[in-house]
Formats: structure tokens, sequence, C-alpha cells
């Protein structure tokens, strides 16, 4: 896990290629980007990146209930990284079915095998033996070339120039902060990808319980389940706060920030206040997630668990073959 984090930025260096290009529709009014777990995780970066394309992302089998005449106007991007995940198959195989433009992102597996026989588009992602949430540089790349925005690829390639070593430091002292704690990572919905993505790299790196949630929503319901009082405090003490601020805010989300932070202090709760740096939304973004990457095998280490592996997804794909 250390050495796919500290090679992450040469992702940034990768160069699509749509084989079958002939066969993609450009420009697509939409997008809907088909994929599970870490293989869906460019899709919701890409929304962040650019609020602009239209983009929907479908995490289930089948194909997502809309109307018919949009289903023909809109590219369907079947992505797993391994090319074999049940539901991203099924949801391929309906699309085809039905006549609708597909594309294909994937190292390999099933998908590549049906994209190869009917001649699909598809793009090959490299295959360096990581786990799909390790790959977002590879596959978010793949979307920047599908989406055919020239200003966002440029951005990407500007990427590689990241050291992921200079984020080790915040990352460990975060963790050495959050040790014995339960990590509730709060952001805008303009930045939920980033919320999203640290709760995830402390499920499936840490091994530890982690959950999310945006502004302004959680402001009408999910903070008053921390109103504690003497009866019910217990239930809040083993959570902490982690709020992501980015440089694109809304101004009344970041007073929400800043209000709902001292709501839960004034109550006794820890809130680490994370604000994001860099010189466009892709380094903003990206930074964080690197100092998440750190903070969540630093959390690895503290357990002693393993930080790569996901051994209970494993069995479970397993029982359920």
């Amino acid at each position: 896990m250390e050495n796919a984090i500290l090679n992450f930025n040469k992702q940034f260096l990768f160069h699509p290629e749509v084989i079958n290009s002939e066969n993609l529709q450009t420009p697509p009014e939409m997008l809907v980007i088909i994929g599970m777990g870490g293989s869906h995780l460019s899709g919701d970066v890409l929304k962040t990146l650019r609020p602009s394309i239209p983009v929907i992302i479908h995490s289930d089998y089948g194909l997502p209930a809309l109307p018919e005449s949009s289903m023909k106007k809109t590219l369907f991007v079947v992505s797993s990284y391994s090319g074999n995940t049940e539901e991203t198959v099924d949801a391929l195989t309906e699309a085809m079915n039905k006549g609708l433009h597909v594309v294909v992102i994937t190292t390999g597996g099933k998908l590549l095998e049906i994209a190869q026989a009917n001649s699909l588009p598809h793009i090959i992602l490299p295959d360096d033996g990581i786990q799909p949430r390790s790959a977002l540089g590879y596959s978010i790349k793949a979307l920047a070339e599908i989406s055919g925005d020239s200003s966002l690829k440029n951005e990407l390639n500007d990427l590689s120039k990241l050291e992921p070593e200079s984020f080790k430091k915040k990352g460990v002292r975060l963790a050495k902060l959050i040790k014995g704690k339960i990590p509730i990572v709060y952001s805008s919905v303009r930045y939920r990808s980033v919320a999203y993505n640290w709760k995830i790299k402390f499920n499936e790196t840490g091994k530890v319980p982690a959950f999310y949630n945006v502004f302004p929503e959680l402001n009408h319901n999910e903070m008053t389940g921390f109103d504690v009082l003497d009866s019910n405090s217990f239930l809040s003490e083993k959570f902490i706060w982690l709020f992501i601020q980015g440089g694109e805010e809304h101004p009344q989300n970041q007073k929400r920030i800043k209000v709902t932070s001292e709501l839960l202090e004034e109550r006794e709760l820890e809130t680490i206040l994370i604000k994001l740096q860099g010189s466009s939304v892709s380094e903003e973004v990206f930074s964080s997630l690197l100092i998440a990457d750190w903070a969540s095998l630093q959390s690895a280490n503290f357990y002693g668990v393993e930080a790569e592996e996901v051994p209970m997804i494993e069995e479970f794909k397993k029982r359920i073959q």
C-alpha cells in the first residue's frame, strides 16, 4: 500500500487510448457511470471537478431508470478495475441488449472480453496489481479522455508534479489525532466526492468504521443526533468529526461548517478542520486524498491490520456465488 501511495502521482502520466473510438458516441448529452466500490470513485470526482458535465453514478445491477428518449442520447461508461464485477457485467449486458451507447474502462476480465468480442469502445487501464481505490488517477484520466474536456486533461496532467511523500507528515499527524475514534467526515455537496473518498479509505485501508455526510442537508437532521445530554452522551463519545473545506465553497456553507463545529465542541465533542489547498480544484482534491491515504495507512498500522487487502469483501464475494 505504501508503494501505491508513493507512486500515485505517476498515474497522471497515463495517456488513455480509446480502442474502437470510431464507435464512441461524441459528444454525449449525459454520462452514466456504472461501477461499484473504487471503480465509480472517478465519476464522483468528475462531478466535483466539472459540475457542468451532466453525470449520473449508478452502483447497482441493471441500468438507472431514465426516460427512453434520454437513454439513446446517453453514454454509459461501464467501469470495473478487475473487469469481473458482478453488478457491472450485468449492467453492460442490459445496455447492449437495449442497443445503447457504451464505453468500457477496465484492466481486463469479462468486461474486456465482451468489449473486444463486440468491438465496443474501451480503455484498458494499467494493471499495477493495486486495489481499485488506489487507481483513481488512472480512472479519472480515462474519464477525462471520454469527456473530451481538454482543460480537465491539462489539469490532470499537471498533477504528475505532486509529491506524495510531502503529504505523509500531515496524514500521520491526523491519524494520531483520531486514534481510538470513529471518524465522521463532513463536506459541502460541492466536495462530496472528497468526503466519500476519505470515508472509504478509512474503511478499506484503515479497517475502521467511518461515515460521511454533506452540508447543508446534515444541518436539517443528522446533527440533532449529537445533541448530547447526560443520558445519551456515551453514544457520541467515540466519534470525531473531520470538516472538509474547499476553496469554492458557497459562503453560507462556509458559515455552516464553522457553526456546526462550534456546536459540537460546545457539547465536548472533537472536531478537526481540514482546509483543501491547491492551485486548482483538481489539486485540492487529490492533495487531500493523499493526506487521507497516509492517515488511513497509519491507522492500519496503529491497529495492526493489513492495509492493502480487503478480506471481508473477498469472503463476501465467495459466499454469494
